[in-house]
């Protein structure tokens, strides 16, 4: 007579230990995004405690906002079971975001405001579709005219010289101007920094984090990259070049692209609309302490 003898182990000895390997890769991988911000925080004056402020109501926004259940927010106690923060921190910092503490608005610089819209507008083209070469002033279809509709409070000439100025514009003899480069390259540093934060970082990191959740029905974004670990260091400056130019070319045909969509639904103000990016970028390793592998 033979005997069988099953043992049956709980599911979680071996869920438990899967789940911790798996968080922890994600935490490893987060140390690593995290070392750029670190940089620019502590370049700016921003310590631990300033930061883990802003992460705490993060965390608080994205656990109420996100995580409700059958559509409604997330109540206080299921958010501080989900955040790890106590009842009393959480319903602060939700009563910090209901009072609009957290607002971040950046929009457009009056500069590349006039830069696409000289590239959009049927009355600032030529007869091929491209931004016509304007004279300063005189009729509607003028610089000036230009600046007043699309330029804010800035006045004609003062948006004249800055532009000139960037190397975007270029003045013949007889005051025409016509544009040279599309590009702004904003020379404050910080509002550079937060323009590319808003307009680079967070469509990148939105696009990765909903093609890696699981719930999401399979519409996978776009999230293409190209990479080398075999450069020779001599050949950057030339690869830098290459890539701005590539690239450049790659994000004018995309602006030219959304004002098309933009030109085809402007007649329809009432149609649902919503923000889209595309975006691509140049990336050298200069951080030796960062410690992963390609």
């Amino acid at each position: 007579m033979s005997v069988i003898s099953l043992v049956i182990y709980p599911l979680d000895q071996y869920i438990a230990p899967m789940q911790e390997k798996l968080k922890q890769q994600v935490l490893d991988a987060f140390q690593l995004v995290l070392r750029p911000m670190v940089k620019i925080l502590l370049r700016y004056g921003v310590g631990v405690s300033e930061f883990s402020e802003i992460v705490k109501t993060s965390y608080v926004d994205v656990a109420t906002s996100e995580f409700g259940i059958r559509g409604r927010p997330t109540n206080i106690s299921r958010v501080a079971v989900m955040t790890g923060l106590t009842r009393k921190e959480v319903r602060r910092l939700r009563d910090k975001i209901a009072n609009g503490e957290q607002r971040l608005a950046v929009k457009s610089t009056p500069l590349s405001e006039i830069i696409h819209r000289w590239h959009a507008e049927e009355d600032f083209l030529d007869s091929d579709g491209r931004p016509a070469r304007l004279p300063f002033s005189g009729g509607d279809n003028s610089f000036s005219d230009l600046v007043k509709r699309f330029g804010g409070d800035v006045p004609p000439g003062a948006m004249r010289t800055e532009l000139k100025r960037v190397g975007s514009v270029i003045e013949d003899n007889d005051g025409n101007l016509s544009i040279v480069k599309r590009s702004i390259v904003l020379t404050d540093k910080t509002e550079n920094l937060v323009t590319s934060l808003v307009h680079g970082v967070y469509p990148l990191l939105s696009t990765v984090a909903e093609n890696s959740d699981s719930n999401i029905d399979a519409r996978e974004l776009a999230q293409i990259s190209a990479y080398s670990v075999n450069i020779r260091k001599e050949d950057l400056r030339k690869l830098r070049r290459i890539s701005k130019d590539r690239l450049s070319d790659f994000a004018e045909s995309f602006d030219d692209l959304f004002m098309a969509y933009e030109e085809l639904n402007s007649e329809d103000e009432q149609a649902p609309s919503t923000i889209v990016a595309v975006g691509l970028y140049y990336f050298e390793e200069n951080d030796s302490n960062a410690k992963y592998e390609w």
